[in-house]
Formats: C-alpha cells, sequence, structure tokens
C-alpha cells in the first residue's frame, strides 16, 4: 500500500493541503482562499472558524480527488502563518474572538509605550525579536483587556492561547501544543532556555495558564481523530511557515539562505545550533527542534510581497488575476521612474517603522498601469535586496546563492531583477510548494517515512538559476534611488 504524508499548509490568505510521496514530490493538493477582516485602518483579522473549516475542507478533498485512504497517510505535517493570535474556550473550543493576524498594527502605540519603558532591549535578549506589534504578545495582551470577560476567565483557566499551529492541533485532536519555531515568534519565549519566559509573560499580563506545551517540531504532537478523515492519523510535524519552507528548501547547513515570496517575503539564513545576534535589526528565532538539537535562523521580514499585487488586483482593479501581473510588467522597458513602496501595514526589516505608510513617487503624465506594476513588481525585489544586505553585515560566511520559493517566485522578470539586485544568484527549486514540503519532510522524519536530514537535501533539485546581469555600480544606484523612495514613506501615520 502506497504510504503518503499529509502537508497542511494554514496560510494568511487561503488554507492548502498538499500530498507527498517519499520522492518529495507532489501528489494531490487542494486550496481554498478564505475572508480577510479589516475592521479598522490598521487592523487585520480573521475568523479562527474560517482557518477550520478552509483546512479541513481541502484535507478532506485532497484524500478524496487523489483516492487515498486515511490508512495511507503516515503522518500529517502542520505549517502555518505566524505570529497570528487566537483565544479560544478550552471546553467548548469556540474563539472568544477573531484572530489577531500579524500584520496588525494596532498594539504599535502599546509597543511605543514599552519602549520608552526601557524594556526593548532585554525582550531581545530572551527572545531574538524587535519589541513590534508584529508578534503575539502585544495581540494577546490587547485581546485580554478589550474583548469583555476574556480577562476574568483567563485568570480561572478556562482559555486557551495559540498560533494556529496549536488552533489547528487543538481542532483535530484536542491537545493544546505548539512547536518551539512557532513559540519563537510570540515575543514569550526564551530562546536560550528554550521555554516560555515568566518575566515576559508578567510584563505583557499573560496567564501562564493560556500557554501550549512545547514539543519538538518533528515528533508526536497528537493524532486526528477518525472523525475528521475516517481513521486515526498522527500529527508529526510542526512549524511556522518560513522556518518550513527553510526545512523544505534543504537549507540545514550555516550560511545558507532562503527567501519565500508569498504574502509577505522573508528570508531566512542558518545560523547553526547557537541563537545568533543581529547588529542590523534583523530577528533571531529558532528554526527547528529535530532529535533534541535546536536549529537557528537569521530572519527579515517583509509583510507586503505578494500582497502588494493583490492590492494592484483588488485595490486598483488594473488586473483581474494575480498572475497576469508580470506581462503587465513587461509591458514597459522600465519603471519609468516610479517607485512603490507598499508600506500599508508599516515597514518591517530592517526599518521597524509601524507609522511608514504606502507610498508612490516619480510618477508624470506619462505614467500608465505597465509602470506601477513593474514598481510594483520591483518593490518585492528591493525589499528583500536590504533584508541580504544586513544579513551579510551580520554574517560570518558570504552567501553563495538565495534559494527562492512561494507563489510569487514563478515570475521570472521578478527572480531576474532580484538577482540583479542581490549580485547573487536566485535559484528556483523544482518544488516550489516548500512550506508545504517542509512540513511534510518533519512530519515524515518523526515517523522514519524518511531516514535522515541528508535523504532530504539528496531530493532537492534546481528548476532554473537566475543569474546576475547588472554591475555592481548600477546596482548601487538602483538601491540609492529606493532608499530615497522609503525615506519618504516613513513616519507618514
Amino acid at each position: 500500500m502506497t504510504q503518503y504524508i499529509l502537508a497542511l499548509d494554514q496560510g494568511t490568505t487561503s488554507s492548502r493541503a498538499i500530498l507527498f510521496d517519499r520522492e518529495g514530490r507532489i501528489r494531490g493538493a487542494a486550496q481554498q482562499e478564505y475572508p480577510q477582516h479589516f475592521p479598522q485602518p490598521g487592523w487585520v483579522e480573521h475568523d479562527p472558524r474560517d482557518i477550520w473549516n478552509s483546512q479541513l475542507k481541502v484535507a478532506r478533498e485532497v484524500l478524496r480527488a487523489s483516492h487515498v485512504a486515511h490508512a495511507q497517510v503516515a503522518a500529517i505535517g502542520i505549517a502555518n502563518q505566524r505570529e497570528t493570535t487566537i483565544v479560544w474556550d478550552r471546553k467548548s473550543g469556540e474563539p472568544v474572538a477573531n484572530a489577531i493576524v500579524w500584520q496588525d498594527r494596532r498594539t504599535a502605540g502599546e509597543c511605543d509605550r514599552l519602549r520608552a519603558e526601557g524594556v526593548a532591549e532585554r525582550i531581545g535578549q530572551r527572545t531574538g525579536l524587535e519589541l513590534d506589534a508584529y508578534f503575539s504578545a502585544s495581540k494577546l495582551a490587547w485581546l485580554l483587556e478589550h474583548v469583555p470577560g476574556v480577562r476574568s476567565r483567563a485568570d480561572r483557566g478556562e482559555l486557551a492561547f495559540g498560533t494556529v499551529d496549536s488552533w489547528l492541533v487543538f481542532k483535530l485532536c484536542g491537545r493544546h501544543v505548539t512547536d518551539a519555531s512557532n513559540a519563537s515568534r510570540t515575543m514569550l519565549f526564551n530562546i536560550h532556555e528554550m521555554k516560555w519566559d515568566q518575566e515576559l509573560l508578567d510584563l505583557f499580563g499573560i496567564p501562564a495558564s493560556m500557554l501550549p506545551d512545547v514539543v519538538e517540531s518533528a515528533g508526536e504532537a497528537g493524532t486526528a481523530s477518525s472523525e475528521w478523515f475516517g481513521g486515526p492519523i498522527p500529527i508529526t510535524g510542526i512549524a511556522g511557515d518560513q522556518q518550513a519552507a527553510m526545512f523544505g528548501q534543504a537549507c540545514h547547513r550555516p550560511g545558507m539562505v532562503k527567501n519565500t515570496y508569498g504574502t509577505g517575503c522573508f528570508m531566512l539564513m542558518h545560523a547553526g545550533q547557537r541563537p545568533a545576534v543581529s547588529h542590523n535589526r534583523l530577528l533571531s528565532t529558532v528554526g527547528w527542534s529535530v532529535g533534541g538539537t535546536t536549529d537557528y535562523l537569521i530572519e527579515g521580514s517583509v509583510f507586503m510581497g505578494g500582497a502588494t499585487v493583490q492590492w494592484l488586483r483588488d485595490g486598483l482593479g488594473i488586473i483581474r488575476e494575480s498572475h497576469e501581473v508580470e506581462a503587465l510588467a513587461a509591458s514597459v522597458p522600465d519603471n519609468g521612474g516610479v517607485f512603490l513602496v507598499p508600506a500599508f501595514a508599516g515597514l518591517g526589516a530592517p526599518h521597524w517603522d509601524p507609522y511608514a505608510r504606502g507610498t508612490l513617487v516619480g510618477m508624470t503624465r506619462g505614467t500608465n498601469k505597465g509602470h506601477i506594476a513593474r514598481a510594483a513588481v520591483e518593490a518585492i525585489a528591493y525589499q528583500s535586496a536590504e533584508l541580504l544586505a544586513a544579513m551579510c553585515r551580520d554574517a560570518s560566511v558570504p552567501v553563495a546563492e538565495v534559494r527562492a520559493d512561494g507563489g510569487a517566485a514563478r515570475n521570472d522578470l521578478l527572480m531576474q531583477f532580484q538577482a540583479d539586485l542581490l549580485g547573487v544568484p536566485v535559484v528556483r527549486p523544482r518544488v516550489t510548494e516548500t512550506t508545504a514540503l517542509g512540513a511534510a519532510y518533519l512530519a515524515g522524519l518523526a515517523v522514519g517515512f524518511w531516514a535522515s536530514q541528508e535523504e532530504i537535501a539528496a531530493q532537492w533539485q534546481a528548476e532554473r538559476r537566475f543569474e546576475p546581469s547588472i554591475g555592481a555600480d548600477e546596482r548601487r544606484g538602483l538601491m540609492a534611488r529606493w532608499d530615497e523612495a522609503v525615506a519618504r514613506s516613513k513616519g507618514w501615520a
């Protein structure tokens, strides 16, 4: 009987389920978008029930369409949008409010207040993170203070907090767990001691009883109930989506770099088996914990990557489908002097400006929608180039290449411009669904579906390699112009 791994890839705008075979090949896939909620400017929410229902639906759909029975699924791996904060009732399993999404900026003022109290350095030393509304801690504190009755119920031990992985595992099997990669994104987890930090819990006013148990990224997390798939299936892999993509890209050695072009862009460098310290406002984060060993990463986050293209589609209406942006951007020879800084949710690394806002500069009467589309595509590459420059200043080893994945990595125009700006090759793998693949690999390692990380690394194959085509002087000139555009977006709100 042929065996598979089922990967649940729960993203910011859609839920996916993908079946992988022993060669790491996709044998079935299903995807469903779900609603986004923007109740106020700068606020972003999801209904946790939409997250669960869409994820369950696509998981069932891919098994049914692929004619795969539950007994053929060796394990389930979960990769998830990170930092998004959910609180639910332990008995009923019902959420107490909408999830506050990682993009949400409602707690920026509270983070400013804490920064003024002088606690940012202490938080950074323990968690590896910047004091920012991006992470879960201030979001959870907001829910405790602003949703009626939640504080008292939490104090009585009735409520559970979790990131999306915790929510899915709870719905699948009733256990309240997370893995270290997700825990490390909450701003409540000490990455040196690998445990929840009581001093940080006290700082944010969060009861320890709300927190999930921390399990290994590859290991027993629970068993999905028979009611969901017709029989029990072990859940043995969990990782935040970017760590999962790093693992799926086989970036298992220090100095290796990947960049995921999804809703946001997330560039990660393997830093070894001790937390790295960034001097350029990048993040130090847990990559994965496997077999008692923890790997650490340096990360830079861009809040608006593929979401910029969605804005062209949904906000401006200049394209009907996201994939049309490449042809529209290629309809003009260059950006015509137009720069788009997509700071719709502030700026992430290395700026960390929650008050920056989207800015479109350099337009003339000759500007058309092709120029705006090209500026949007190029903005994704410019933001990522800033991250690699910061990483190279932090790193002790040179970067040989950047492995690219995510939906926008299929855009050849973007990949070539990215290589030009980085000055190193950008390599697109044969399987670009590396977030789901990484979750599958972690789950499969735990049950012996794959024997080792070396076996996994041997499966990685390049589909196309984009080599830099411009010189250093031109590269510096382009980045200098981008820096000017970014400066105009800062502090606007």
